[in-house]
């Protein structure tokens, strides 16, 4: 009867310290992103308190968009989509405006996780932040991810108002026309935000530097 001996496979100790490495980087990582969304969330709703003009059946002229707007360009579109939607949720909470729940879906986690359609130029976005002439190149990459999210954002609303808010409309006028002018608090808002982009650019060392993954 023979016996075999399995050769005995050793785990070097540099070996299992890079794993471990690997392991503890990860995790860090992970938790760094919670923390980053959480501290983005917080802006938001920081920014959405300082309104410029409240219009009356819900909606704010603000800045509320621009950090959401930064952490998608930053962390890619479904970072985006999902932080935009627990940004509306929140909203809800704090300043609800709801008549029906399919209105409350649209208007809040819908309409937000839209302005994360931005990141759809995260690609471009962080290969502009190795860019010696860092705030010309982000912008390129910047206003046109801004236009989208603002956009999109926009156009949640108006069906939303043309559902849901029709008899605000004025009598004699098309509640199209009437969604589409009394939403347009989102376009002023993306207007403000493309402004405000190149000092958020050069004030945030942080976005200059690519991050570990």
């Amino acid at each position: 009867m023979r016996l075999r001996v399995s050769p005995c496979r050793s785990v070097s100790p540099a070996a299992h310290l890079l794993r471990e490495g690997t392991v503890v980087t990860k995790s860090s990582n992970r938790a760094g992103l919670i923390a980053e969304a959480g501290l983005v969330i917080a802006l938001a709703v920081v920014l959405n308190a300082l309104t410029v003009v409240q219009m009356p059946q819900g909606g704010s002229v603000s800045l509320v968009m621009l950090p959401l707007f930064v952490f998608a360009l930053r962390r890619g579109v479904g970072l985006g989509l999902a932080v935009g939607a627990a940004y509306g949720v929140i909203d809800a909470i704090i300043k609800p405006y709801v008549v029906h729940w399919a209105q409350f879906i649209l208007d809040y986690p819908v309409a937000f996780a839209a302005v994360g359609l931005a990141g759809l130029f995260s690609t471009a976005f962080v290969s502009a932040r190795g860019d010696a002439r860092f705030v010309r190149g982000a912008m390129l990459v910047v206003v046109p991810g801004i236009l989208l999210g603002t956009v999109a954002r926009y156009a949640v609303h108006v069906i939303s108002g043309v559902i849901y808010f029709s008899e605000y409309a004025p009598e004699g006028t098309p509640v199209v026309w009437y969604s589409l002018a009394y939403n347009a608090f989102v376009l002023v808002s993306g207007a403000l935000c493309l402004l405000a982009a190149p000092f958020v650019l050069r004030a945030i060392p942080a976005l200059r530097l690519k991050d570990r993954s």
